[in-house]
C-alpha cells in the first residue's frame, strides 16, 4: 500500500538485498507521474552484455515495427501488459528525503520512493532478416553499361542501409551477397545481369583465347586483360565473385576458379528472361553457350527453373528462388499461386532457404500447406491449407 512520506527515503539500491521475508514501506515519488519516456525491457540472459556495452541498435522507419539488433540476430520488440502493478523506483541519487516529524521521523523509517507504475513490458522475439525491403531498395537503379550517361536516382551507402533495412550488420552482409550487390565509389549496387552477361562472355571469350583453365584463371592476368578491354576494374572483381571462387591465395594476385553451377543457372536464366521455351528447344541453346570445360546438368537448374508438361510437349519456365519474399506467408502464397499442388522434389528448392528463428522445415509445411498421398508408394503432395 502506498504510504505518507517518511524522512529515510532510499532508492533502489535499498531493495537489492532485500532478504524474501523482508518488507519495505513505499510512498509516492515528488515526481511521480506516467514518465512515458521510461520503459521496461525484459531480457535473455545472453543479451544483456550486448545491451549494458551499448552493442545494440533499434531500426526501423516510422511507419514499421521497431526491431532490436545485435551484430548478428534481429529482435522483434514487442508490448506485454501485465495485471500485476510493477513500481518503478529511481537510484538514491534520484530521491528526495522528506521530513514529517513525529514518531515517524524519530525512528527514521526506510521508505523507497515510486515515481510510476508500469502496466507492462517490452519483449524480444527473434525474427528472421526483413531482406525484401533490401532487394527493393536496391532494384530501383541498377548499375548499368552506360552508366555514365544514366540519370541518377537514389543511391544507398552502408550507413543508409543499415537505417532502411531492419537487419543485423552480419545478416545485412548476408543479403547483399545473395544479392550479388557490390559497393562502388562508396555506395552498394545491383549490376544489371545483361551487363553482367556481357563481362562473363568476355571472360570466357578471353580463356578460350588465351588458353586460361576455368579452374584455375590467375586474377592478375583476368583483371588486366578485362581492364584493356574496357570494363572497369572493380566489375571484373565483381565478375569472378559472382561466378567464380578463389582457391588460392598469393601476394601478386590469387587463382581463381570458375563455378559450374552459376554459370549454367546465369545463361538458363538469360534464355528464359522472355518466356518459357520448349525443353528441346531450351537444352539446345543452353548447351550450346555452356564453355566445353563446364559439364552441364539440368539438376544443376534446381531451385531456378520449373517443368510442366502441355500435351505432348514439357516446356521450361524460370521460377528463381532468389526473386521469391523471405517470409513464409508471402513465399508460400506466390507458390501456390504458380501450382495448386507441389510435388516435394519441386517445391523443395523453393522453401529449403527459409529462415525462421524456432520454426523448422516441417513446422513451416504444417503451418502452410496439406499434405496427401494417394498411396503409399506415392511421392507426398503438398497444396495450400
Amino acid at each position: 500500500m502506498m504510504e505518507q512520506p517518511h524522512s529515510c527515503c532510499k532508492g533502489a539500491e535499498m531493495l537489492l538485498n532485500l532478504q524474501p521475508t523482508s518488507s519495505v514501506s513505499i510512498q509516492y515519488h515528488p515526481f511521480f507521474g506516467p514518465h512515458d519516456d521510461l520503459v521496461l525491457l525484459e531480457l535473455d540472459e545472453k543479451l544483456l552484455s550486448d545491451v549494458l556495452y551499448q552493442r545494440v541498435t533499434l531500426r526501423g522507419q516510422p511507419d514499421e515495427d521497431a526491431v532490436l539488433c545485435t551484430k548478428s540476430k534481429t529482435y522483434l520488440v514487442k508490448f506485454v501488459g501485465t495485471s500485476n502493478s510493477v513500481f518503478l523506483i529511481p537510484p538514491a541519487d534520484y530521491s528526495t528525503s522528506h521530513e514529517s516529524g513525529g514518531e515517524n521521523y524519530n525512528q527514521q523509517v526506510p521508505t523507497a520512493s515510486v515515481i510510476k507504475v508500469a502496466p507492462g513490458n517490452m519483449e524480444l522475439v527473434e525474427v528472421a532478416p526483413r531482406l525484401d525491403k533490401l532487394k527493393s531498395i536496391l532494384s530501383e537503379n541498377l548499375y548499368s553499361s552506360d552508366e555514365a550517361s544514366t540519370a541518377m536516382g537514389d543511391l544507398y551507402k552502408w550507413d543508409d542501409l543499415i537505417n532502411k533495412v531492419q537487419a543485423s550488420d552480419d545478416e545485412l552482409k548476408a543479403g547483399l551477397q545473395a544479392l550479388s550487390a557490390v559497393e562502388i565509389d562508396g555506395y552498394w549496387r545491383i549490376v544489371d545481369e545483361k551487363y553482367m552477361d556481357v563481362i562473363l562472355r568476355m571472360l570466357l571469350h578471353n580463356s578460350v583465347l588465351n588458353d586460361w583453365s576455368l579452374d584455375s584463371l590467375v586474377e592478375d592476368k583476368v583483371v588486366s586483360v578485362l581492364e584493356s578491354d574496357g570494363f572497369p576494374r572493380k566489375l571484373v572483381y565483381h565478375c569472378l565473385n559472382v561466378y567464380g571462387s578463389r582457391v588460392e591465395e598469393a601476394m601478386d594476385g590469387g587463382v581463381w576458379r570458375l563455378d559450374a553451377r552459376r554459370v549454367c543457372v546465369h545463361f538458363a536464366r538469360g534464355i528464359l528472361r522472355e518466356g518459357k521455351r520448349k525443353m528441346e528447344s531450351f537444352m539446345e541453346e543452353w548447351l550450346r553457350m555452356i564453355p566445353e570445360e563446364i559439364q552441364p546438368s539440368f539438376d544443376l537448374l534446381e531451385g531456378e527453373v520449373l517443368t510442366e508438361k502441355l500435351g505432348v510437349e514439357t516446356w521450361v519456365r524460370a521460377l528463381s528462388v532468389s526473386s521469391l519474399p523471405t517470409t513464409p506467408a508471402d513465399r508460400f502464397s506466390i507458390l501456390f499461386k504458380e501450382r495448386a499442388k507441389w510435388e516435394w522434389k519441386d517445391l523443395e528448392p523453393y522453401i529449403r532457404d527459409l529462415n525462421v528463428p524456432g520454426l523448422s522445415s516441417e513446422a513451416l509445411l504444417l503451418k502452410y500447406t496439406r499434405r496427401s498421398q494417394p498411396s503409399i508408394d506415392a511421392e507426398p503432395v503438398f497444396s495450400a491449407r
